[in-house]
């Protein structure tokens, strides 16, 4: 079968992008893991498929595939490239616009200089909520919010949709992001796996990060990891309600005015070409 896309990228996290709005996504996992692989087929972090809303109140039903065929619960880089393609594309003419992710519902906001604001939602901290096994664990209290101990380090663990387990480190670009990345991804205390964060602070309103993620390794952004690095400082009270995050690939803006407050990110998304594969 011959496939259209087109390929974007948000803070260099790169993603296929797929407009299933007049025909049904119907690729398969092999198709995925082709399209998905940087020698064989077109690669990118995630693939990104836009289907017509579903429920009221939704313009758009936004699926994410990890380049494993894998569907996963969320992208924050990858919802702003979302916004940016259904604009472009004459999708819709909305400057707000509202879709529906495996588990919750997103506002994208297309701003004036060419950016895009993503409504998060608000993280979540039930560890039962995302799948982290707690049992015999005690968490270290700072600021009344916890840092349990996992594979010899301290983690903040919360949900952004999906999870994260986010670590300080003293230096992030020396930190053991290759080798204990994976570890955290797939521990046992995880056993749906982790994105694993490593934040730098330098500041109350500048971190710097890299994330490991789950299923993808480590990329050069990651938006709900940018989210929950900077969610677990302010709880930790190392950050203020606003701060700016530094990634390999780019910079990311994240405000969260705390409690039940949804989370903002701030970021670009370009496009970087249009393309079709036969699979």
């Amino acid at each position: 079968m011959k496939l259209r896309f087109t390929k974007m990228q948000g803070a260099g996290n790169d993603f296929v992008v797929i407009d299933a709005t007049r025909e049904p996504f119907a690729l398969t996992p092999a198709q995925m893991r082709r399209l998905g692989d940087r020698r064989f087929g077109v690669g990118c972090d995630q693939i990104l498929v836009i289907e017509p809303g579903r429920e009221a109140g939704a313009d758009f039903r936004y699926r994410i595939f990890n380049n494993t065929g894998d569907e996963v619960e969320h992208c924050g880089n990858g919802a702003r490239c979302f916004a940016r393609y259904v604009a472009d594309a004459g999708l819709t003419g909305k400057r707000e616009i509202h879709v529906d992710t495996m588990n919750r519902r997103l506002l994208l906001r297309l701003q004036d200089d060419g950016r895009v604001t993503v409504d998060m939602g608000a993280p979540v901290f039930d560890p039962a909520a995302l799948a982290f096994d707690t049992a015999g664990l005690a968490p270290r209290l700072e600021n009344g919010f916890g840092l349990w101990p996992v594979d010899g380090v301290e983690l903040a663990v919360l949900s952004m949709g999906n999870p994260h387990a986010v670590q300080r480190v003293a230096d992030v670009a020396a930190a053991p992001v290759a080798t204990q990345g994976p570890r955290i991804e797939r521990h046992p205390r995880f056993p749906r796996g982790v994105n694993a964060g490593f934040m730098q602070v330098l500041a109350r309103d500048r971190i710097a990060l890299r994330v490991f993620e789950r299923d993808a390794g480590e990329t050069l952004a990651c938006g709900t990891g940018a989210c929950a690095a900077v969610v677990a400082g302010i709880r930790l009270g190392w950050l203020d309600a606003a701060v700016e995050v530094q990634t390999r690939g780019g910079l990311l803006r994240i405000e969260w005015a705390g409690g039940d407050a949804p989370v903002r990110m701030t970021g670009p998304a370009e496009k970087v070409f249009d393309g079709e594969i036969t699979l």
